[in-house]
């Protein structure tokens, strides 16, 4: 950055030299991190365009990130740039960027990034709900982007609390804190992790707090797959569920095991809880937690589900991916009939 400066003064001087003032801009690449800094400094020093991307997308490296300079120049430096009503849908335009550019942001990026105002730890929790000042360098709406309080095993009451509220249909005075805490602890001592699904945290939430029960009972299931020489794979399931006390047992077939469990599942529900039809699975994640274990290892599976209005994540863990999956696809289908019901009407193909 010295080096800029000195280069920036240099040629300032050697144009009053002659007798000239003209105006200075900066096109930086981010080859060595420091295109925002280089830009920041450039216009302390007299530059007034700043050239730059959204999202510093640009070759090797990527450009100048103009998410972060844009909110620097105006909050930090106090300099004109889009005018403070505009920055509301800086983090808007991020993701829409993205979205376009069907590139994923990054959680940890500066203003507009999901993990930009995130907090984990039970200190800095217990802080913020005093004075975000303590841990928050801005006010995130100010930039369009929210708060976000995680759950985990670093988490205090303080974090729990402030993410019940967040729900906001949990019932607090018959919430046992102590015990989900706990069980949040030993669950993610299994390896389990709310941040990225909190319909799962949602639900357990529920158990602790006295709230709906579950409309179903799962007794079973079971998951073939054959394949004979030169065929495809088939793979089948079978599961059997209560519905009070009515019991179906039905199969399906799918192009996987996984894909077999869940086909099979929402048909055995169907007949109950029509709405379940509008479900559809719009990820699929699967993370090896240990593995030294190799094939043996525990995985964590993250499913993302819609019912044409609305998403939701939940998660499963399990030295079984089939297991694993499993889980995470019996959370999804009971936060749909408990905390949204009929809500979406919009069948999915």
């Amino acid at each position: 950055m010295s080096g800029s400066t000195s280069f920036i003064e240099e040629v300032k001087s050697f144009f009053a030299g002659k007798g000239m003032n003209p105006d200075f801009g900066i096109h930086a690449h981010n080859d060595s991190e420091t295109a925002t800094a280089n830009s920041l400094i450039a216009v302390r020093h007299g530059a007034c365009q700043v050239q730059g991307t959204m999202n510093g997308y640009g070759e090797r490296i990527g450009n100048a990130n103009l998410t972060s300079i844009i909110p620097n120049l105006e909050l930090k430096m106090n300099r004109h740039c889009v005018g403070r009503e505009k920055l509301e849908a800086l983090s808007s335009l991020a993701y829409f960027v993205s979205e376009t550019a069907n590139v994923a942001l990054p959680n940890t990026l500066p203003y507009v990034g999901k993990s930009a105002f995130a907090h984990k730890g039970g200190i800095h929790v217990s802080a913020i709900l005093k004075d975000n000042r303590t841990y928050e360098h801005i006010e995130p709406e100010i930039v369009g982007n929210s708060r976000r309080v995680l759950v985990s095993d670093l988490s205090g009451k303080s974090n729990l609390l402030y993410k019940i509220r967040e729900f906001g249909d949990i019932n607090l005075e018959q919430l046992d804190l102590t015990a989900l805490l706990q069980k949040i602890k030993n669950l993610e001592y299994e390896g389990y992790q709310f941040e990225g699904a909190e319909a799962s945290l949602k639900l357990l939430v529920n158990h602790y707090s006295g709230g709906a029960s579950e409309p179903f009972d799962v007794r079973g299931f079971r998951v073939v797959v054959d394949q004979v020489i030169d065929d495809p794979f088939l793979s089948e399931a079978t599961v059997k569920v209560c519905v009070g006390d009515q019991q179906e047992h039905t199969a399906s077939d799918g192009n996987g095991p996984v894909h077999a469990l869940n086909l099979a599942t929402k048909k055995a529900l169907t007949r109950f809880f029509p709405e379940i039809e509008a479900i559809h699975l719009t990820d699929y994640k699967v993370r090896v937690l240990d593995a030294k274990e190799g094939t043996a290892a525990k995985v964590r599976v993250l499913i993302e589900s819609t019912d044409g209005a609305e998403s939701w994540t939940t998660v499963g863990v399990s030295a079984n991916v089939i297991e694993a999956s499993w889980r995470a696809i019996i959370d999804s289908l009971l936060y749909k009939l408990i905390f949204l019901g009929e809500k979406s009407t919009t069948t999915a193909a």
